[in-house]
């Protein structure tokens, strides 16, 4: 099957996905933000560049995208029809990138959570309960 817009209409669609301020990560520094915590976003001299970081608990957050880290859900299950092969390179990759990251992190003395965007569809059952675990004190 082929794509159902033009290459041009493509190149559109996918130059507006954004990397930050995505409706997930609002969502994530809304509830921590509710919670009383205070935070650093995107600090770059971290591996990864950490969506929120809590340096005062050594604690940092990941939102990450269903389908572009290949959660195991519906939504990071999806495979594209067309350019396979590029699409598992390219996914398969911010895995590897995503995991190497979090070891370095954990190496250096941080508190890693990654939080899966389809967690942000259900706030009560599935995300405020794993924040709040997370950012207890120890």
């Amino acid at each position: 099957m082929s794509d159902v817009h033009s290459p041009e209409q493509r190149s559109f669609n996918m130059s507006r996905i954004r990397s930050r301020d995505t409706k997930p990560e609002m969502v994530v520094r809304s509830l921590v933000h509710q919670m009383g915590y205070r935070f650093r976003l995107h600090k770059k001299g971290l591996p990864g560049t950490p969506d929120l970081v809590l340096a005062a608990h050594r604690k940092v957050i990941f939102v990450h995208g269903c389908f572009w880290h290949m959660h195991r859900c519906r939504y990071g299950k999806v495979t594209p029809a067309t350019n396979t092969e590029f699409w598992q390179n390219k996914r398969g990759g911010n895995v590897t990138r995503d995991e190497r990251n979090r070891r370095q992190l954990k190496a250096a003395g941080w508190s890693v959570l990654v939080i899966w965007e389809c967690w942000t569809r259900d706030i009560e059952g599935q995300l405020l309960p794993r924040l709040q675990r997370f950012l207890e004190p120890n």
